[in-house]
């Protein structure tokens, strides 16, 4: 009986899941809809609710803003809608910050992290996967060239983390792909590259 109720478990738990994520996604993008004035939202027009229609909105907005901003017109307008931005007090630090981050993360001429790294977190005595990233000119000239910036992100949601400046020589840089030590971060560690291979050494303490 046991068996049987695990591989059930085994089976449903997974798809159960997936369905969830896909209808809390799917729920989230259609409130694009709300964009929409009352009297053209598919629930007015045709009476019942269809899960979806915001996902196919959102997707061509998106691909509408695009096409515009490809052009020539639409970059000196996207660029004069940057300018008010960054000129409003308080919204243009957040805009140039979350910019800053989604060309980072989005564009496809750089990567977001540079090494996967084991750092001691939260404790010497413990090591946690980190990502390098840049650090600022101004920390380097109080810091030092030893030092790196390390983003250290949360189980099971890796958007989510702690940015720290630590030594390189209390580092280990695995040789790993980012790919790969996400999927072992989102996974809890369930899932993990058996070809992880330590390339460093970490400096005693």
């Amino acid at each position: 009986m046991k068996k049987y109720l695990l591989t059930g478990l085994l089976v449903w738990v997974p798809l159960g899941i997936t369905v969830w994520v896909l209808k809390v996604t799917i729920g989230m993008l259609d409130q694009s809809l709300l964009l929409l004035p009352e009297q053209w939202r598919p629930d007015v027009l045709l009476g019942v609710h269809i899960p979806g229609l915001g996902v196919i909105l959102t997707v061509l907005v998106l691909l509408g803003t695009g096409l515009i901003v490809r052009n020539v017109l639409g970059q000196q307008l996207l660029r004069v809608w940057e300018g008010i931005l960054r000129h409003i007090p308080f919204v243009s630090a957040i805009y140039n910050s979350v910019k800053q981050v989604s060309d980072t993360l989005l564009s496809g001429e750089g990567n977001a992290f540079g090494k996967v790294l084991l750092v001691r977190y939260p404790h010497v005595e413990a090591w946690s996967l980190a990502f390098q990233t840049t650090v600022p000119g101004g920390v380097l000239q109080q810091l030092g060239d030893e030092y790196v910036g390390v983003f250290i992100p949360t189980t099971p949601s890796p958007v989510n983390g702690f940015y720290f400046f630590v030594r390189k020589a209390d580092t280990i840089e695995l040789d790993v792909s980012v790919d790969v030590a996400f999927k072992s971060i989102i996974s809890m560690g369930v899932v993990a590259d058996p070809e992880i291979v330590v390339s460093g050494t970490a400096a005693k303490s």
